[in-house]
C-alpha cells in the first residue's frame, strides 16, 4: 500500500497567521449576471427552466426542500478538491482506530503507537463521547467560534497537521468515500488533488540541489533516470491506491458503489512551502506524471499562500512554470493564487499573485482568487482573464471560513459580471463540514441566483475540468452542441450514429452530454412541481429579466 504520510503530506502546513476580522454577514439583496462567458445563449430560458425557477423561488424558506432541490441538481464537476481534506472527520478517525494510533491529549494530534503517558488510543473515541466530540471539532470546523486565542484562519490551517499522521495511511478509502459522495450527488467528474512519491522527490532535490538556470536543475533531474524512478514510484503508489478504492467502493461486485462509475483525475500537490529545489521537483514530478499518466492531468502549488517562503518566492515559482509550461505545452495548469485578504500580508504582497498566475506562469484555472480587487489594474486583469478564458474555481464555504469573505465582499459576482468563467467547488469538504450541494445553495442563497445561472455554472465546470477529449460545444461562448450531435436532443440516450460516434471519441463529452440528460430529468421532475406546471411548454423559451452579459451589470461590478 501508499506509504503512510507524507506520500499524502496534508494539503496545509500548520503555520498560524494573523487573527482576521469577523466574517462579513451574508446579504440576499442584488441579483447578479448570469455566468458570461461572454454571450451564452442570450435567447432566454425555456419554459421548463422558468418553471424550475419559480419553483426555487417557492422554496426558498422551505429548507428541507430547498436542501432536496440542490441535491438533486445536475451539478457538473469539482475542480477544487484535497484528497485528505475532502474525506469525513470520522472516516479519519476509523482509520486511526483500526491502525490502534493514539491522539495527544493536549494538542489532539494523531500520531503512530505505542501510546505515551501523554497521549490515549484513538479507540478511546468509541467508548467516550466526549473525547470523540474533542477529537472532531479539532480536526475540522466542527462548531468551531473564534475566540482570542485562535482564529477561523488557524484552526481551519491547523486541523491538517493533526490528523495527517492518519490521512496517508488508506488513501484508496479516502478516495472511495469522496467519490461516491460527488456521484450521489450528481456530480459527473471529480479532480482531486494529492501528493504522490513525496519522499522520492524529496531525495531527487536534495540530491540535486537549486540551480537558478532552470533548464539546468531540469536536465540535472531527468539525468541518469533520476526523475523517471519518481515517476515509476508516483505511478505505483497510485496503482495501489486504485486497488484499495476498487476493494473500498464494492467496484468489482454486484453492487458497486456510485463512485466506480464517476470519472476520477488526479492533480499532483507542489508544497509552496519547501526549499526551491524540492518545490521544482516536485513541479516536474507533475508535469512529467501528466505526459506519461493518464490518471494525472495537471499540478497545483498548496500550503499557505501567505507562508513567508511561499511569499518570498511566490514570482521565483511563477518562473518555473512559465519554464516548464514552455516544455510541456500539452500539460494544462491550475494554480492556489489570491487566496490572500489584507492582513495575512504586506499590502504590496496583495497587489500581483492573480497577475503573475495568469501572465508569467499562463495558468489555465485560478483557485480563489479573492484578493483579485487589490491587484494592480484588477479591471484589465478582469478583462485579460476573461479573453483567455481562465476559470476561477469557487468554494464559497472555505474563503467564508478561512478568509472571513462572504456575501458582496466576495469577488464571485465580480468575476461573473466581467465574463471570467467560474465553478463552485469544495475545497476541503470534510474538514469545513460542507459539500457540493451546500456550495450550490449558498451561491443560490447569497447571490439570488435562478436556475439557468446554476446550470450555467454546472456545465462550466465540466467545460473547463481537465478531461481528456473534445467539447461537446462548438466553443466557450455558448451552449450549442458540436456539428455532429446537431438535430439531436441534448443528452439523448439514443443519439445518431454520427453523434454517438463522436461522444465515444471524447470522455469530455461523454460526461457533458450524461449531464444534458440528467438536466433533462432533473427539469421534467422540478417543472411539474411549480405553480401553473400544466400550461408551460418545456422546449419553448420565455422572456427574462435576469442579467445574463457583462455589459448588462451595474456598473460597480463591470
Amino acid at each position: 500500500m501508499v506509504p503512510s504520510a507524507p506520500s499524502f503530506v496534508p494539503r496545509r502546513s500548520v503555520r498560524l497567521a494573523p487573527v482576521l476580522s469577523a466574517a462579513l454577514v451574508l446579504t440576499l439583496t442584488s441579483t447578479q449576471p448570469a455566468q458570461a462567458a461572454a454571450g451564452k445563449d442570450t435567447s432566454g430560458p425555456t419554459r421548463a427552466e422558468a418553471s424550475v425557477s419559480a419553483y426555487l423561488r417557492g422554496v426558498r424558506d422551505r429548507p428541507a426542500e430547498l436542501a432536496a432541490f440542490f441535491r438533486a441538481l445536475p451539478k457538473g464537476a469539482d475542480l477544487h478538491n484535497h484528497l485528505s481534506g475532502a474525506a469525513t472527520t470520522e472516516l479519519l478517525l476509523r482509520i486511526a482506530v483500526e491502525a490502534g494510533y493514539c491522539i495527544d491529549t493536549t494538542t489532539l494530534t494523531a500520531s503512530a503507537p505505542p501510546c505515551t503517558e501523554n497521549t490515549r488510543p484513538a479507540a478511546g473515541t468509541l467508548a467516550d463521547p466526549a473525547f470523540r466530540r474533542q477529537v472532531i471539532r479539532a480536526w475540522s470546523m466542527q462548531d468551531f467560534t473564534p475566540n482570542q486565542g485562535e482564529s477561523s484562519h488557524d484552526h481551519f490551517f491547523a486541523t491538517f497537521g493533526k490528523f495527517g499522521a492518519v490521512s496517508g495511511l488508506h488513501p484508496g478509502r479516502l478516495l472511495a468515500q469522496v467519490s461516491t459522495s460527488a456521484a450521489k450527488q450528481h456530480q459527473f467528474y471529480l479532480e482531486t488533488m494529492w501528493t504522490p512519491a513525496w519522499y522520492a522527490a524529496d531525495a531527487l532535490a536534495t540530491k540535486v540541489g537549486y540551480h537558478s538556470d532552470l533548464a539546468l536543475m531540469r536536465d540535472k533531474m531527468l539525468a541518469d533516470g533520476g526523475m523517471a524512478a519518481v515517476v515509476q514510484e508516483a505511478m505505483s503508489e497510485t496503482d495501489s491506491m486504485i486497488e484499495e478504492f476498487r476493494t473500498a467502493a464494492h467496484c468489482d461486485t454486484d453492487h458497486p458503489d456510485a463512485g466506480c462509475a464517476l470519472p476520477v483525475r488526479f492533480i499532483a500537490q507542489v508544497d509552496r512551502g519547501g526549499p526551491p529545489e524540492l518545490v521544482f521537483a516536485q513541479m516536474l514530478l507533475g508535469v512529467e506524471l501528466a505526459r506519461h499518466d493518464p490518471r494525472f492531468v495537471s499540478l497545483n502549488l498548496v500550503g499557505p499562500e501567505e507562508n513567508p517562503v511561499a511569499v518570498a518566492d511566490y514570482r521565483l515559482h511563477m518562473r518555473m512554470l512559465n519554464y516548464l509550461r514552455g516544455v510541456y505545452p500539452d500539460v494544462p495548469l491550475t494554480l492556489h493564487s489570491g487566496e490572500l485578504v489584507p492582513g495575512l500580508v504586506k499590502p504590496e504582497d496583495l497587489r500581483f499573485h492573480v497577475r503573475d498566475a495568469v501572465l508569467t506562469a499562463r495558468t489555465d484555472r485560478i483557485g480563489h482568487g479573492v484578493d483579485i480587487r487589490h491587484e494592480d489594474d484588477y479591471r484589465e486583469l478582469l478583462r485579460l482573464m476573461a479573453r483567455r478564458h481562465v476559470l476561477v474555481e469557487v468554494p464559497l464555504t472555505s474563503n467564508a471560513q478561512v478568509l472571513g469573505v462572504t456575501g458582496p465582499a466576495h469577488p464571485f459576482p465580480l468575476y461573473r459580471a466581467n465574463g471570467v468563467p467560474v465553478a463552485l467547488a469544495t475545497d476541503d469538504q470534510g474538514v469545513e463540514r460542507t459539500d457540493i450541494s451546500r456550495e450550490y445553495q449558498r451561491a443560490a442563497l447569497t447571490y439570488q441566483l435562478d436556475y439557468p445561472v446554476l446550470k450555467d455554472l454546472a456545465r462550466t465546470s465540466l467545460e473547463y475540468g481537465f478531461l481528456g477529449g473534445r467539447s461537446l460545444w462548438r466553443d466557450r461562448n455558448g451552449h450549442q452542441a458540436v456539428p455532429e450531435c446537431a438535430g439531436n436532443r441534448l443528452g439523448d440516450p439514443t443519439p445518431s450514429k454520427r453523434c454517438a460516434h463522436f461522444l465515444a471519441s471524447s470522455a469530455k463529452a461523454t460526461v457533458q452530454w450524461k449531464q444534458e440528460d440528467a438536466f433533462h430529468a432533473f427539469e421534467r421532475t422540478f417543472a411539474a412541481r411549480a405553480p401553473h406546471a400544466a400550461s408551460r411548454t418545456a422546449n419553448t423559451r420565455v422572456e427574462t429579466t435576469m442579467i445574463r452579459h457583462p455589459r448588462d451589470a451595474p456598473a460597480h461590478l463591470r
